[in-house]
């Protein structure tokens, strides 16, 4: 099957479509400041380090595996959110160059365009308000919409079921992460592209199972025409 017969594009947001800019750690230092994990210990310092080779999987999943406990996770899920809202609420969010055009141009190429997070839905939501996007594309869904969040194929195949697209076949995943990747791969998506303006390198990508990588989400569009 040619790129042309892709008919759902999946594309993630921060670090894909939408500039993180550091608001991700920026935002964890705020939630290990509200679990008292003294900034530049050694122990925050695993953590960040952490964060970061995770960027793209659920946060409450991230936070899991950091603090153990439920409760403990929870507390540092809701610092994590009220500091990433403040920060999209004081201007730090904004789209990456060509990203708008490049969801317009695949679009107009008659594929829906899903856009899928590691956020809850408020946060995403908060995102998509400060962009003007709530009408960008077909839907947005987030880990609790599907079930599971990436690294798993949940996003991805929810969102072939709620577009009615017949086939994993005929979707695209695109991502800055590993996780999202991962996540093309498990869906069977026939392509999984890998963008270099977020979180992971060229080589990370490729071994998470991209098919394609490129220099930003803006280059999609012509290589699905082609």
């Amino acid at each position: 099957m040619s790129s042309t017969d892709i008919r759902l594009v999946v594309l993630d947001m921060a670090g894909t479509t939408v500039a993180d800019d550091g608001l991700v750690e920026r935002a964890f230092q705020a939630a290990s400041d509200a679990l008292g994990v003294e900034a530049g210990s050694p122990e925050h310092q695993r953590m960040l380090e952490h964060v970061r080779a995770t960027m793209g999987e659920s946060k409450i999943s991230v936070f899991r595996h950091l603090f153990g406990a439920e409760e403990r996770a929870q507390q540092a899920n809701v610092a994590f959110e009220a500091a990433y809202h403040d920060l999209v609420d004081a201007g730090h969010c904004e789209a990456l160059p060509g990203a708008a055009e490049a969801i317009a141009e695949l679009r107009a190429q008659g594929r829906k365009v899903v856009l899928t997070t590691g956020f809850s839905r408020a946060t995403q939501d908060q995102i998509l308000k400060a962009l003007n996007w709530q009408q960008i594309a077909d839907l947005s869904l987030c880990p609790a919409d599907a079930g599971r969040g990436r690294p798993y194929p949940d996003l991805a195949l929810t969102a072939l079921l709620r577009t009615g697209t017949d086939s994993v076949h005929q979707m695209a995943v695109a991502g800055d992460t590993g996780y999202d990747m991962l996540t093309g791969v498990r869906a069977g998506a026939a392509v999984v592209a890998g963008v270099l303006t977020g979180a992971h390198d060229a080589e990370r990508l490729r071994a998470d199972g991209a098919t394609h990588v490129l220099a930003s989400i803006a280059e999609l569009p012509a290589l699905l025409a082609q």
